[in-house]
């Protein structure tokens, strides 16, 4: 088994399993399936952007939710995202090159240490387990505005009905991430609750997947409760 470093040396980096898929789609820059794409427009609408706002976009992947997040803060606002992976990473360029657009960036860096400028009016973690993650959550949190809006798109065992026969598939897929990912819960969005106030929970096909939506929690004001 290759070291990190070696990865490293060959542009491969921290890359999980199902990452290296990039590398298939990376001639169709745009490319996004399309049952996903209402859920991440949904996403972005719960973010509540304005013309001129900043954005991040972390775990970005390759850069299925820019086109959503570009409409959402126009053109005298800002994309920013965060992208581990090399390999992931150069999809995400690619489509920002193919697109043209100007205020996009990616950050190739770890949630958990990567310094970012200003502070923000939105984050949005997309299909992430930077979720998981204190240290990254901590690290990112300290850039958002008072009151930023917070959206989370995610997998989760299901408690429906029909939901409940996929649990057992989805558990297998979710190990196709990163070997540090915690295991699929019932509530996976407890770490960002306790940073955010009134977390909105909405769930997606059968319960397999949710969306969680809120504002950052002032010092007085962090809670842990959330409503479905």
């Amino acid at each position: 088994m290759r070291s990190d470093n070696e990865m490293k040396a060959q542009g491969e980096g921290p890359t999980p399993p199902y990452g290296h898929l990039a590398r298939l789609i990376r001639p169709f820059p745009d490319f996004d399936p399309s049952f996903i794409k209402a859920v991440r427009q949904r996403a972005v609408d719960l973010l509540d952007l304005n013309e001129g706002d900043r954005v991040l976009d972390v775990g970005c992947g390759p850069g299925g939710s820019f086109p959503y997040l570009v409409h959402a803060v126009g053109q005298s606002g800002q994309v920013v995202g965060i992208e581990i992976s090399p390999v992931i990473s150069i999809n995400a360029k690619r489509r920002i090159e193919k697109n043209g657009w100007r205020d996009v960036e990616v950050i190739e860096a770890d949630a958990r240490t990567v310094r970012l400028p200003g502070t923000f009016d939105g984050l949005l973690m997309f299909a992430t387990d930077v979720m998981f993650l204190e240290e990254a959550l901590e690290n990112i949190f300290l850039h958002l505005r008072e009151k930023a809006r917070v959206v989370v798109f995610g997998a989760k065992l299901s408690r429906h009905r029909v939901g409940r026969i996929l649990n057992p598939v989805l558990t297998m897929l979710f190990k196709l991430t990163f070997s540090t990912t915690p295991r699929l819960d019932y509530e996976p969005w407890r770490t960002v609750a306790k940073r955010v106030e009134k977390l909105d929970i909405e769930e997606y096909f059968l319960g397999l997947m949710f969306l969680a939506s809120g504002s950052v929690a002032t010092a007085k004001g962090q809670t842990k409760q959330w409503s479905a």
